[in-house]
């Protein structure tokens, strides 16, 4: 597994080695020993979520907030999505700076957001089965949604020229 730190200090994209021959392929998509010695910490995850989204869906910017703060692993099984992690953390050099990457069920890559980070993305293929991995349980109470659009943040989702579809939820979004 390829670890590579991103423009954000603790965010890595990780690649996996992939072996493939005419059956198929076999790859290692996660192993605690090899994850825990590159972010020099001991991570545990607690839960694993998948969504199913459709072509232009935008999901985020969602976190959770302390004492449920969550790490995220994430993967594409399926499809194509532009993934975002956002550093929310206020006293950090890079606060509101944000990293994207695109992950697919193809390239096999995955995202490390660690907690204090918000997390959005959007599908660009037909449909996305999107996988993570989380260090905490999910508590609705301590749940946030930052308005994805927010100017302070400024991420540019147009560039994609996708028909945005988004939840109620994630409409009503807060700003920074």
């Amino acid at each position: 597994m390829k670890f590579t730190n991103l423009e954000i200090n603790d965010v890595f994209l990780l690649e996996p080695v992939k072996y493939s021959d005419e059956r198929g392929y076999f790859m290692e998509s996660y192993n605690q020993r090899t994850f825990n010695k590159h972010l020099g910490e001991k991570i545990r995850f607690v839960q694993d979520n998948i969504s199913f989204s459709k072509k232009g869906v935008l999901r985020g910017i969602h976190l959770q907030t302390d004492p449920f703060a969550q790490g995220k692993l994430v993967r594409v099984e399926e499809g194509k999505i532009f993934d975002v992690a956002i550093d929310l953390r206020k006293d950090s050099k890079t606060y509101l700076k944000w990293v994207g990457e695109t992950l697919s069920g193809e390239n096999l890559k995955q995202l490390w957001i660690p907690e204090g980070f918000g997390h959005a993305f959007l599908t660009l293929s037909q449909s996305a089965k999107v996988c993570y991995k989380t260090t905490n349980f999910y508590k609705k109470d301590s749940e946030k949604t930052i308005l994805f659009s927010d100017p302070k943040i400024n991420i540019d989702w147009e560039k994609f020229d996708l028909d945005i579809i988004t939840s109620d939820k994630d409409k009503k979004g807060e700003l920074i």
